[in-house]
């Protein structure tokens, strides 16, 4: 069905919504709206549905597709999404596609098969249907190893020509979460085009397809190098409930007490939700607090950020003061989600993680979209 008219308004298309952190942090900016969703994992979706339900968010015009992006392709559904997204421009101010393909196959720490493994080939698909379906502008999220690796950035570089040749400018930047923000030490590249049809529209230069005047610090909060200058607590031997007393001259916003506190983990609906692994005891009991360097088994500090969350790969997050692993309400707090973001106590502690730890930040997110947004009508 089609959007009603949203004055000022920019339609949003998601693929790869996960749990819909990304898509959470365009809409809080008051700009954006979600009108179409998609997502394979039907667990992801249900928490995806859910977690809005509770935050009195409205449902996607266009709906929730829970289906591999691949039969997007299909000549008639491309044809049906190509109809939505006119539909979307008669009624918002622009149209724009989001999302951040799985990334295991560009991940050093994770499979690394690249382009040719099932979860590298998902963005050429991503790639293909923007070609195909033109959103006046999109974004692509991956992890560092498709920027930073050599045998990985090759095939960025020819998904960047295939934009290119299909009408976009493009601007990109490998952006860490912790500049906006959230308590966490994590890269991301992120790829941001817009397409010809909209230049003039907003006055946009472009340069060989280059997109000219995006300002991408315009919404951090702090710069890297200035956060990891400041002087971070090391180590700190682990007691249980011990009092570790707030260092000076740090970021107490950045740091994993402060947003347990914030979201109130401990009253949290998620907050008793954690693995309980009877073996694991002795090592969560002797792990020094801030001890974060280990492949497996890293403590987090409660007045330090925490490491990447990524909760898979045999990586566990251990609290920093207590004998067990983090919980999902904390976990939560660690990628700066709002207090009021509830996952459904059904959903199994493997999914509840998994979906977290694959999720963009959300405070990452919503100043990425806030530079959009401010991009947008700088030059409209």
């Amino acid at each position: 069905m089609a959007e009603k008219r949203t004055n000022n308004n920019i339609g949003i298309f998601s693929f790869f919504a996960g749990a819909g952190f990304l898509d959470l942090g365009f809409e809080k900016t008051g700009h954006f709206k979600t009108v179409y969703v998609n997502e394979f994992h039907q667990p992801f979706n249900d928490i995806y549905r859910y977690a809005r339900e509770r935050m009195g968010i409205e449902k996607p015009g266009y709906g929730h597709h829970v289906e591999d992006v691949c039969n997007l392709l299909k000549k008639k559904k491309l044809a049906e999404l190509k109809k939505e997204v006119e539909e979307t421009r008669q009624s918002h101010q622009l149209v724009g596609f989001i999302g951040g393909p799985p990334c295991p196959d560009f991940s050093v720490a994770g499979k690394n098969r690249g382009k040719e493994g099932e979860n590298g080939r998902l963005s050429g698909t991503y790639a293909e249907l923007i070609c195909k379906a033109k959103p006046d502008f999109f974004l692509f999220e991956n992890v560092k190893g498709l920027y930073k690796t050599a045998k990985h950035r090759e095939f960025f570089e020819h998904l960047k020509k295939k934009f290119r040749r299909a009408g976009y400018a493009l601007t990109e930047q490998l952006i860490n979460a912790l500049e906006f923000g959230t308590p966490q030490d994590r890269e991301r590249i992120i790829l941001i085009g817009f397409h010809k049809s909209v230049f003039t529209k907003l006055g946009i230069k472009a340069g060989k397809g280059v997109l000219e005047g995006f300002d991408w610090d315009g919404n951090k909060s702090g710069k890297m190098a200035e956060i990891t200058a400041l002087p971070w607590p090391g180590k700190t031997p682990y007691t249980e409930n011990g009092e570790v007393l707030l260092p000076e001259n740090i970021r107490e916003e950045l740091t994993v007490e402060y947003w347990f506190r914030r979201n109130h983990v401990n009253e949290h609906p998620n907050g008793n939700m954690f693995f309980r692994p009877k073996a694991a005891l002795t090592r969560f009991q002797t792990v020094e607090e801030g001890d974060d360097k280990k492949k497996c088994y890293k403590r987090l500090h409660r007045w330090r950020y925490s490491p990447t969350a990524a909760y898979g790969n045999n990586e566990v997050h251990i609290h920093p003061y207590l004998p067990r692993r983090i919980s999902v309400a904390e976990a939560l707090a660690v990628q700066s989600l709002p207090a009021e973001f509830e996952l459904p106590l059904s959903v199994t502690l493997t999914d509840a993680f998994k979906c977290i730890g694959n999720g963009v930040p959300f405070l990452a997110a919503k100043g990425i979209a806030m530079n959009i947004y401010d991009f947008i009508t700088r030059n409209n």
